[in-house]
């Protein structure tokens, strides 16, 4: 496999991640996005697992950002490596700023009990 086979491969694996999570976020189905889009459920599927990685057309792209509601050129920067910026919206969406300051809180509180419970098995180790 070639370096440019390997960074295409890795290119839709972040296309396929990007589309999951978004889909996650917004609770949308394929069948939405592909209604959105006006693509065939079997594209989406394809896309959203890495199924049959190959060539897309750029219109399938910015067809598929649009229905999740990003920008046209958003998978296509993910797909190349490069790091979209978001929605004009979405950056001042005030709910979407306070979810991940949640997100952030909770990683925190995760890391600390994480501690603890390292802390306490050192401690019953010595007993």
């Amino acid at each position: 496999m070639t370096d440019a086979e390997r960074a295409s491969g890795e290119g839709w694996d972040r296309v396929a991640e990007a589309i999951r999570g978004r889909m996650a976020e917004t609770r949308m189905t394929q069948m939405d996005v592909a209604s959105r889009a006006r693509l065939s459920l079997t594209t989406i599927r394809e896309l959203q697992n890495n199924l049959n990685p190959r060539r897309r057309r750029p219109q399938t792209l910015a067809a598929v950002s649009d229905a999740l509601g990003w920008p046209s050129d958003y998978l296509d920067h993910v797909l190349h490596g490069e790091s979209p910026e978001p929605h004009e919206d979405e950056v001042r969406d005030p709910v979407l700023h306070a979810l991940d300051c949640l997100g952030q809180e909770i990683q925190e509180l995760r890391d600390r009990v994480e501690q603890i419970e390292y802390q306490l098995a050192a401690e019953d180790e010595t007993l």
